[in-house]
């Protein structure tokens, strides 16, 4: 399966991967990093994480990683997982 990472997504990672940095750029390179090895382990078993919080969907997944949510949806048609929310302590994703 292809991984799709949207703007969303990037731009929220980013974000967070900012602030961090303002005091430990190192952990900041570190859990990106650790971020992203995570997504790529996805598409090995994409049922493995648990159904969403935020949709009452059997396609919309979250990985829990770090007290972070990753929320993808599994696209079957296009064989590939499409990362769009990254959240913390937040009632919707964006």
């Amino acid at each position: 399966m292809k991984i799709k990472l949207t703007k969303a997504f990037r731009d929220k990672l980013n974000r967070q991967v900012s602030y961090i940095s303002k005091d430990k750029p190192q952990a900041a390179r570190q859990f990106k990093n650790d971020v992203i090895d995570q997504i790529k382990q996805i598409p090995m078993m994409p049922y493995s994480h648990r159904k969403s919080i935020f949709f009452e969907r059997e396609d919309i997944r979250d990985l829990v990683f770090k007290g972070y949510v990753i929320v993808y949806k599994i696209n079957k048609k296009e064989n590939a997982i499409e990362v769009f929310g990254f959240n913390k302590f937040e009632d919707t994703p964006s």
